[in-house]
């Protein structure tokens, strides 16, 4: 019996604590050399795609910018296409948010670049929850989570109208006769939902893949339902065993009411991990990159974005405040996602005092506990074994491995831990296909399973 294939991503890391730009082995995160360097070591590698996550204002705290993260990231849509340029197979997916974008300008940047890339443009649906982000455009303010979904549900049907007001054989161009189209009612579409009310010509032709893979992070309730009606790929935080095997079974038993089967879906959790030539020698390595990405200074910084107020003057080596956090609007960390992840901070601060008592554990240590991420730790063949075991246990299709380094950070996995996999018979040695549906194993695009009304092309 053939095993199951593993699916790979590479997340250009940036834009959190993750990425350590203190190394003396980190490069530019700007620089278009680094980002060429990361995706030809990906397609050398054989991955299914490059991923980009949005940054779309610096990060601040206590109202200064929070520079012990990477801040900064160039535009999205810039990158990769310049990115087509000089890649020939990897995917290239960017995350572009339905919140404070419209429709017509989405469509149209993704089907250029499906267009440019000959077919491997991937679209990571976010919808952007924080008015901190908000004003920055012009609406200002944020949307509440109900109709943050109900507006991306709503932009992505429109999308889809766009992408499908053509259908690939209008263009004649017959020089002869003088007549270019031979259908006169190409691009035509008309929306008209809650959110959108627009209507006229869709002016870029069907793309390769007809519409973008389409990406979906995040797992709330709202995010799985999305997700199972529309997505063809869903990156998680489920990066543990048990957990992801559970996360998997949940998503995928819920494509079957969108008439959808389990194969339409890839569960790819984000994943790091650190290679020695020893077990003993890469858990050391990671230890040391795990200081280097919660130092002193960063540990106080996640500290305040729970307790919701000024700790500089707490020592990060020492235990966690005795004071509780102040309940309400959070007034230190507006605008970082983590914080929405504590929703009873008073019950969180309690956790965590229990965590580090039973484990005597300082601020900072516990920290680092508490901010962990799935990390695959080990020699080369304990990596690729642990990441074949995940897959071929149904806890994810893959993964969208996040290294630490930029743009050297994926050089030693694709060097020593995908010949491994691709000695295992996990993983190609050679692409397939052309177009990013095809490293997925995605059958042909197709409409959200939700119809919206008043949306049509």
């Amino acid at each position: 019996m053939a095993k199951k294939q593993i699916h790979l991503a590479a997340h250009f890391p940036g834009v959190n604590n993750t990425t350590v730009w203190s190394d003396p082995a980190a490069g530019s995160h700007i620089d278009f050399r680094s980002f060429v360097h990361f995706a030809q070591t990906a397609e050398r590698a054989k991955f299914d795609f490059l991923f980009l996550a949005e940054g779309l204002r610096l990060r601040e705290q206590n109202g200064q910018i929070y520079d012990l993260d990477v801040v900064g990231r160039p535009d999205t849509m810039t990158v990769l296409a310049a990115l087509a340029a000089v890649t020939e197979r990897l995917g290239l997916a960017g995350t572009i948010n339905s919140t404070f974008n419209e429709p017509y300008e989405i469509a149209r940047q993704f089907a250029s670049l499906d267009h440019l890339s000959a077919g491997r443009a991937a679209w990571n649906v976010v919808t952007s929850w924080d008015e901190f982000t908000g004003e920055n455009f012009r609406r200002g303010g944020f949307l509440p989570q109900e109709k943050r979904y109900l507006r991306a549900k709503e932009f992505l049907a429109a999308t889809w109208a766009l992408f499908d007001s053509w259908r690939g054989d209008e263009i004649v161009a017959d020089k002869e006769s003088g007549v270019f189209l031979a259908d006169p009612d190409a691009g035509r579409f008309d929306v008209s939902s809650d959110q959108f009310d627009i209507r006229g010509r869709f002016s870029v032709p069907r793309s390769p893949q007809t519409r973008p893979v389409i990406l979906q992070a995040g797992d709330s309730e709202e995010g799985r339902e999305f997700a199972a009606s529309s997505a063809d790929a869903i990156f998680t935080r489920h990066g543990t065993l048990d957990a992801g095997r559970e996360f998997y079974a949940d998503v995928k038993g819920r494509l079957a009411k969108y008439g959808r089967s389990p194969d339409d879906l890839k569960i790819l959790p984000a994943a790091t991990f650190v290679l020695g030539d020893s077990d003993a020698e890469a858990q050391e390595k990671a230890d040391v990159i795990r200081h280097q990405q919660v130092s002193g200074q960063t540990a106080i910084k996640f500290l305040e974005q729970l307790w919701n107020r000024d700790l500089s003057d707490h020592d990060p080596d020492g235990p966690l405040p005795e004071v509780d956090p102040l309940v309400g609007e959070n007034t230190v960390a507006r605008g970082r996602a983590s914080v929405r992840m504590y929703r009873d901070p008073i019950a969180t601060a309690r956790q965590w005092r229990e965590l580090a008592e039973a484990k005597h554990l300082s601020t900072r240590e516990l920290i680092i506990e508490v901010t962990g991420r799935q990390s695959f730790v080990g020699t080369p063949e304990k990596v690729a074994d642990a990441l074949d075991e995940f897959v071929q246990a149904d806890a994810s299709d893959g993964f969208v491995l996040v290294p630490h380094l930029t743009p050297g950070g994926l050089d030693e996995f694709a060097d020593t831990v995908v010949p491994l996999l691709q000695e295992r018979g996990s993983f190609r040695t050679e692409y397939e296909g052309t177009t990013l549906r095809d490293h997925l194993g995605l059958g042909d695009a197709r409409p959200p399973a939700d119809a919206i009304p008043g949306v049509r092309s």
